[in-house]
This record gives structure tokens, sequence and C-alpha cells, in this order.
């Protein structure tokens, strides 16, 4: 995750609020590969039927999910654990009647922080009323578009977009922070701006732009990937919305953190402050390095974006057990960057700080889950000549 405000402007909104004030000058240590965000997928039912659901998820699945005991006992363990974040999901995590009792246990707690990534679709005046009283601290929900025929067509739901704006506004009115999350592909990229502004306009506090990533579902549409020049223009466009909406508004970007060094190189004022940068990115983490997901059947993923690897299963570990570098599977991501085989990526200064981008484009379109992600446009040699890095700062390698 690359949170451009703050790196543009030193302030966030939400993660500040979350996680403390943090910058350039002080990276986050919010979370650690031992006691990592974790997102929690409690079902893998949905009232919508969106075109890139990474978990292939539906209201007619039948899929094996976790008990009620169990999940009771998870939660404890979290508590236990001290995990900083959890943030329920899906499918739709409302959609499951033992959210709300998973939320009560974890609930006004220090540790963990509770947030909730949703379609917005369910959330009543009633159950933001109960969410707000619950303590949540943040509320991450899917809008795709300002034009309510694209959004419906991408989540598989005539009527979506009506729908999910209620549900934000329900958030809104009792107090809860609210942040817009927009699944970027090149048929919508050009809008961006203007859901930022929009996301503006309706006091969310956050916009989250995710990059199209080709699992689950969505390995059916990977001609909807943007291009490269898409992805060029779209960051110095975000540089400038960032500016814009300082204190007011947040963007950050997930699932490219090749956007985060192209940023942090356009804005740095000498060396030293592009590696601050740097430092800054690395601290984000990524799958495996500072997050996990729990998924519905027990199984724990590096995140909710890798289906390749199973890091392990709560039906017959602990999450303490799993949470261990003598976890193998688990160490190759910690340690992700010694992994990396493509052309590109293997050969970058910036890979541990990047990680490589998306191991499911990567694995799609290039035939290689530790290949090069298609999605990467820097020109790194460049960068590294700009900068002369080559040979010193070994903590970038």
């Amino acid at each position: 995750m690359i949170p451009i405000s703050v790196m543009v402007t030193g302030e966030g909104t939400v993660s500040s609020k979350i996680k403390g004030h943090y910058n350039k000058e002080k990276p986050s240590s919010f979370s650690n590969e031992l006691r990592p965000v974790v997102f929690w997928n409690i079902t893998y039912k949905c009232n919508l039927n969106c075109v890139h659901c990474y978990i292939d998820a539906s209201s007619k699945s039948t899929r094996e999910e976790l008990g009620r005991e169990k999940l009771i006992e998870i939660a404890n363990e979290i508590l236990k654990i001290e995990i900083p974040l959890v943030i329920f999901t899906g499918g739709e995590p409302l959609y499951r009647k033992e959210f709300w009792e998973l939320s009560e246990i974890l609930s006004h707690r220090k540790r963990p922080k509770l947030g909730l990534s949703s379609n917005g679709t369910l959330i009543t005046e009633e159950n933001a009323k109960k969410l707000k009283e619950l303590g949540y601290d943040y509320i991450g929900i899917s809008l795709d578009s300002i034009y309510p025929e694209y959004h419906d067509k991408f989540r598989g739901y005539e009527g979506a977009f009506s729908l999910t704006m209620k549900g934000i506004e329900n958030s809104i009115k009792y107090g809860i922070d609210v942040g817009i999350r927009t699944t970027i592909t090149k048929y919508n990229i050009s809008e961006i701006p203007r859901m930022i502004d929009f996301a503006a306009k309706i006091n969310a506090k956050r916009v989250s732009l995710y990059l199209l990533d080709t699992i689950g579902r969505a390995v059916n549409i990977v001609s909807d990937l943007p291009t490269n020049d898409q992805l060029i223009q779209l960051a110095k466009e975000l540089i400038e919305k960032a500016k814009e909406y300082k204190t007011k508004l947040e963007i950050q970007l997930v699932r490219g953190n090749f956007i985060g060094i192209y940023i942090a190189d356009m804005i740095a004022n000498n060396k030293e402050d592009f590696l601050k940068y740097l430092r800054m990115i690395e601290a984000q983490g990524d799958c495996g390095r500072k997050t996990i997901s729990i998924y519905p059947d027990g199984t724990v993923r590096p995140c909710q974006f890798i289906e390749d690897y199973i890091i392990g299963d709560l039906k017959k570990q602990s999450l303490k057990e799993i949470l261990s570098l003598n976890n193998k599977t688990l160490e190759k991501f910690v340690n992700l960057s010694e992994n990396l085989r493509g052309e590109r990526c293997s050969s970058c200064l910036f890979k541990k700080i990047c990680g490589g981008g998306s191991r499911g484009r990567a694995k799609i379109v290039n035939k290689d889950f530790w290949g090069d992600d298609p999605l990467c446009f820097l020109d790194y040699n460049e960068i590294e000549k700009r900068w002369n890095l080559y040979g010193t700062h070994t903590f970038i390698r």
C-alpha cells in the first residue's frame, strides 16, 4: 500500500487516526511480520456478483466456512497476540450473522483497531449505528465509478450504485470515517481524478485505488488492465490531487508499489530525500510482509490477493504458530524479493522496496508467479543513475 497523500504532503486522515502520525522522517511502525494487519475474510457469500472478485464470492456459494465456535476461538487469539488492526471482509462480511458477535469480542480494545471492507449495500441506518457503537474506526466501501451504469455492470447487480451510496450516506451520518475503494481498469482510470473530487464532496476521508489484480474471477478480464501510459499519467494527477485535498482526504494506492517509487522520484528534492521516501514505502509492508489474510475456510494466505500459497490452516494450527519466522512459507513472502526471477524484477535495485508488484498479474500475463509484473513501467536504471545509487545503501536490496 502506497500512502500517496502522506508521501506528498506529510499528512494523512484515516491512516494517521489508525496508525498514528508518520511520514518520511518517521516511517510507520504500526505492524510487523509477527503482528501483521489481518484481513479477515469471514464468508464466501455476497449479494453482488463482481466481475473481478478475488475470492469468487456469490450468494449461491456452498464452500466450507468455519463454524461459530472456531471463529470465536480465532477472535480471542487475535486479542492475545495483540494484532494491531483487523479488517473484516468477505465476500460481504455483513452477509454473515457471526460478524456482529466477532465485532463485539474485538471491540473497544486498544488492540486491535477495527475496520470493515464492504460493498455498502447492507449498511442500513440501523447497521451504521451498530458499527459506530462497536467502535469501528473505518469503513472502506467499494465504488468503481461515478457513473451508476458502469458501477452496476462491474458489480454484477442492477441498482448496486444507489444502494452503495445509501450505505456511504448512513455511515457518514453516524460519524464513521468512510473511504471509497475503487478498482482501476483501463475503462475507469481516466475518471479517477473526478472520483477523488466526488469523494471529497460527499465527505469521505479516503480514496483507496486498487490496480486490477488477476486472481479469482478477474482472470477473465485480463484485457481490462490499464496501460503503462495510463498509469504514468495517473501518478502525476494523484500528486496534484494529494496537494489539493491535504488534511481533508487522503489518497492511497494498492497493488502497485512501483508507482510509489515513481512518485518518490518525482517529488524528492535530493538523494537523501529520495532514500527517506523509499524507507517509508518499505515500512508499509505488503503481502506476507506485515499483512495476512484469513480465508473463510480457515486457511491463511499472505494476503487476499495471493491464492497460490497457503501459509497455514487455522483448523489445524494456532495463529501464533502460523505467525512465526520458522514458518517457511511465510518466510518466503517476508523475504519475497529474494524469490523474484523475472528479467526486470530480479535485477531491479528497488525490488525489496516494491516487492515485485502483483504475483497474480505476473502469473496470468507472464506465466510465472515469481516473474515480472506487466504493469511496472519503472525505468529503474535511469532512477538509479539519477540518484547515484549503484553500489550503495544496501538497505534497498
